[in-house]
């Protein structure tokens, strides 16, 4: 802004100083001073940028030797006005109508063969200092703009910290609660029955010498509470441990909605069957497939929406992929899909790609019984 002010007044300045050589072909020392005086005050304007009622002051200043100038010296004095007048309005928050009136009082104060080259000069000025305020509103504008998104973005991290040590303090206390839960149940029930069965063969070895029946029992006894024991610590860790069908499809949902949250796509999955019959081979093949289709769709297809479906048949497991993408009428086969046929192919599967309607890729695996 500074510098837009100090060109229109430096370009002025050298109109006036050729104006007066050329008329009377050469300045008188007076002149000269004029000059002097007036480069130095406005020299001193944007040094005081950090003091705006100095440099107010130092406007109305050079305003007021201009007006001197003028009428002591030389009327051309006055084209140095409207750029001190515009520049004081500017500084002081006035509006461009004000400013525009202000810069037209002089018209009435100098000789009319001059008017029109103060008009012109006066009209070039309020150019620049129109300009010059939509400039600075604008900055101003986007410097409050920049000032509420860092705010927004501080408060943003700020929750995002809190909520991840939310979700630190939530599983630690998850596991917490685990481990107390299962203690407690290997406690309550299988440490009761080993202690049962510690019992029972304890007296076992005392009567073995002296009544062999009863030991007998007793140790009977505490072998059949042995296994009883045995069963609920069997049935405690299958409670605990997932399904390998939970893990294959929940895993496929995670990745699905870590899809969703990373890039523009609406990804969803379905399934259809019983999952208990696919086996961690054949999860595994179904994932790894849908990754390289996925990445396929994304860096080729620009693909907004991506559908996962399972299918559970009687004789086939099918996995299909499809997307809304441009497709494409003839696939090349490349790396990718040559890897996702090779995998089918090791669990005695097959993959049919068909770009027609978007990007689809279906995997079929054989359904296997002992899997």
């Amino acid at each position: 802004m500074e510098f837009w002010i100090i060109g229109n007044k430096a370009v002025l300045l050298v109109y006036v100083i050729f104006v007066s050589y050329s008329v009377v072909r050469g300045a008188s020392p007076w002149e000269i001073l004029a000059y002097l005086s007036y480069l130095c005050v406005n020299m001193a304007i944007p040094i005081l940028r950090k003091q705006r009622r100095l440099q107010l002051l130092g406007s109305a200043l050079s305003a007021v030797l201009v007006v001197v100038f003028a009428f002591r010296l030389n009327t051309v004095f006055i084209l140095l006005l409207p750029v001190n007048l515009y520049e004081i309005v500017l500084m002081s928050g006035g509006r461009n109508r004000f400013a525009l009136l202000l810069g037209l009082v002089p018209l009435f104060l100098i000789p009319e063969d001059e008017s029109l080259i103060y008009l012109l000069a006066a009209s070039l000025s309020l150019l620049f200092y129109y300009s010059l305020r939509v400039h600075t509103e604008k900055l101003e504008k986007i410097g409050g703009e920049r000032e509420t998104l860092r705010l927004d973005l501080q408060h943003l991290k700020q929750s995002l910290s809190m909520n991840k040590e939310y979700i630190r303090q939530s599983q630690y206390t998850s596991k917490l609660e685990e481990r107390n839960r299962l203690s407690q149940q290997i406690h309550d029930e299988v440490g009761h029955a080993m202690a049962g069965a510690l019992i029972q063969m304890e007296a076992s070895r005392r009567l073995f010498g002296t009544n062999p029946d009863k030991a007998s029992e007793l140790l009977g006894n505490a072998i059949t509470i042995s296994k009883e024991g045995l069963e609920r610590i069997r049935l405690t860790l299958k409670d605990m441990k997932p399904r390998s069908e939970e893990l294959g499809i929940h895993r496929l949902r995670l990745f699905a909605d870590e899809l969703s949250a990373n890039h523009s796509v609406n990804a969803t999955v379905t399934h259809e069957g019983d999952l208990d019959l696919v086996t961690p081979l054949q999860w595994k093949i179904i994932h790894e497939n849908a990754t390289e289709a996925v990445t396929n769709s994304l860096k080729y297809g620009e693909a907004t929406v991506i559908e996962f479906e399972i299918r559970v048949l009687n004789r086939m497991i099918q996995s299909v992929i499809a997307d809304n993408g441009k497709g494409a009428e003839k696939i090349v086969k490349g790396l990718g899909i040559v890897g996702m046929e090779e995998r089918a192919a090791s669990a005695g599967g097959t993959v049919i790609v068909d770009g027609t309607k978007g990007f689809r890729v279906t995997t079929l695996l054989p359904f296997q019984k002992g899997g």
